[in-house]
């Protein structure tokens, strides 16, 4: 069994893999790991107590706070609002569907800095939608978290859209004619098929929102220990030329994106293990 397993391994290989292979390698290295490894070696230049100092800082911290928790629940927004944009651009029509279609990816396409502005604009005090509030927007966590759910929907949105677009409506019929109720069908039917693309575009979107940084700037604020990001708190050491300082912060978001990144993998991993042995009983 074991040879006849290795021989069907060796079959389905496509010609030139170790070139091919050899070449990923060389491109991934170049391209992802050398910049990264960059940052590591520049934060081994402090010592640990030195390194310790400028992460731990009050003000670098702080950052951290209102990053991730601004990334997180932005994140958790586009989860709900982008499946159910997927869901009525897959399973409706309607006039300008197309147009609609198209808007999602805009964000992908505009410049975060107009993007910035656009949303300053619209959500200060004098704006057009912030006048209508008795308290601001802009310029508090608040206005952060409204441009991190703006630059992340199409995220959401472009990996849940497909799976739809994919699925059988043979199924959902077998499911109402076994006496499924249309809640029923959608819990144990089509929602276990779209966890792992909505887990993908929750990945995507929170890993974005941790590094964005050109629509966040404008309307932020910018004000340490209240609106400061983490990457504009990057941007201030590197002008004020404290480039180890720089690294060192970097490198705890580098060092948080990845086993971020690695835990939902894992419980990427695990749902769809769960859900193919329960599909498979």
């Amino acid at each position: 069994m074991a040879s006849l397993t290795a021989k069907k391994q060796k079959a389905f290989r496509l010609p030139g893999f170790k070139l091919s292979f050899g070449f990923t390698i060389f491109y991934v290295s170049l391209l992802i790991l050398l910049p990264l490894s960059m940052i590591l070696l520049h934060s081994l230049q402090l010592t640990w107590g030195e390194f310790w100092t400028i992460i731990s800082d009050p003000r670098a911290v702080a950052s951290y706070k209102l990053t991730i928790g601004a990334s997180l629940v932005a994140a958790l927004i586009n989860v709900v609002f982008g499946t159910i944009i997927a869901w009525v651009l897959v399973r409706y029509t309607f006039p300008l569907k197309s147009l609609m279609d198209g808007l999602v990816d805009l964000p992908f396409a505009l410049p975060t800095a107009v993007a910035g502005i656009a949303l300053t604009a619209l959500y200060a005090p004098n704006g057009w939608i912030g006048q209508f509030f008795d308290f601001k927007i802009a310029f508090t966590p608040l206005g952060i978290m409204i441009a991190l759910t703006f630059i992340g929907l199409p995220f959401v949105v472009r990996t849940v859209q497909p799976v739809l677009e994919s699925f059988r409506i043979e199924e959902e019929e077998a499911s109402a004619s076994l006496g499924a109720n249309r809640m029923q069908t959608i819990r144990h039917v089509i929602f276990p098929t779209l966890i792992p693309a909505i887990m993908t575009g929750f990945t995507l979107a929170f890993a974005r929102a941790l590094g964005e940084y050109g629509s966040v700037v404008f309307i932020a604020g910018n004000m340490p220990m209240n609106t400061e990001i983490t990457p504009l708190f990057i941007m201030t050491k590197l002008e004020q030329y404290d480039y180890v300082g720089a690294t060192a912060i970097a490198s705890v978001m580098l060092i948080g994106s990845f086993f971020f990144l690695l835990t939902m993998n894992i419980i990427q991993w695990l749902i769809q293990r769960k859900y193919t042995k329960r599909v498979g009983a």
